[in-house]
């Protein structure tokens, strides 16, 4: 992921490393490359263009074009705006006062919602939570089944609906089950469809309002582009999203949703999906998504 992205930003940047004196035509011209770079790696059009005025307005102080190292400073600039870009430090997580802590994940059928709920048990439960699934997902029987396969895979229990089965019922019940048993996270895997539709947009309003769920955590197929993040503005619009969750990030050569979807929704990055493997789940770090953007040692 941002392999490509990455080097190309490199090699715009590196053009003002070696320079030991920096003339604001150059700025101007370098950072017409950036943008470009961008656009290609379908970084939404808005963001690009305000994400590049923020670092025209620093690049252009005084302070920076006559310091010691000024194409140094410039590619700092873009580090520290790219992360701001990506959001405001580390997101984390609401606990509630009380158990269990109600965690509702959404998002489309094929977006990898399913395998993320289990990889989100498998972290809850490493760190020493004790996490229930509930199987909401109704409409398709195989989701069920897949999550019951994959629950047992973590070691974690899941409460299953059967078709037929009224969802906001199941979770009421799943809630239940988690207080008797001390279960202190309750995630609960809701359908999924092709594209978005009022039945299911009906069904996450009840289950919300029914839950009273601590977060809602939509997952986003970050190979979609931005389709993903179109996605993520309707679901928040509907809904009201408290975070987001970027899968398939490995197989993003663009990178454009990743930089995309967080300033354009107003909704935090929590966690990004890599890889099918059950642990293939980190947490979300603006700053250190920007370096690893940016490649290892381009800022100083």
């Amino acid at each position: 992921m941002f392999e490509e992205l990455g080097n190309r930003l490199d090699v715009v940047l590196g053009k003002f490393r070696q320079r030991g004196v920096i003339t604001e035509p150059m700025i101007r011209d370098g950072l017409r490359e950036v943008r470009r770079v961008l656009l290609e790696a379908d970084v939404n059009y808005k963001v690009t263009r305000q994400f590049l005025e923020r670092v025209q307005a620093r690049a252009l102080g005084e302070q920076v074009i006559k310091s010691v190292s000024p194409g140094q400073q410039i590619v700092k600039i873009v580090h520290d705006e790219l992360a701001s870009l990506l959001g405001e430090g580390p997101a984390t997580l609401e606990w509630a006062s009380t158990v269990p802590t109600v965690i509702l994940v959404v998002g489309l059928q094929g977006s990898g919602k399913t395998t993320t709920v289990a990889k989100l048990a498998k972290r809850f439960a490493g760190e020493g939570r004790a996490p229930l699934l509930a199987a909401c997902d109704l409409y398709r029987p195989a989701a069920v089944d897949q999550l019951a396969t994959l629950g047992e895979q973590v070691g974690v229990p899941v409460h299953r609906g059967v078709s037929g089965e009224d969802p906001v019922a199941v979770a009421n019940a799943a809630v239940e089950v988690a207080r008797r048993d001390g279960r202190t996270v309750l995630i609960v895997d809701t359908a999924g469809r092709l594209q978005i539709d009022e039945p299911m947009m009906d069904e996450l309003r009840r289950l919300k309002a029914d839950l009273a769920p601590q977060e809602i955590l939509l997952v986003a197929d970050a190979m979609t582009g931005q389709d993903a993040v179109r996605v993520a503005e309707e679901f928040h619009q509907r809904i009201g999203l408290t975070g987001l969750v970027l899968s398939k990030l490995d197989g993003d050569a663009r990178g454009g949703a990743v930089l995309s979807i967080a300033h354009v929704t107003g909704v935090p990055v929590k966690f990004v999906g890599t890889g099918e493997r059950l642990d293939g789940l980190e947490a979300f770090h603006p700053e250190r998504m920007a370096s690893r953007i940016m490649g290892m040692g381009a800022v100083a």
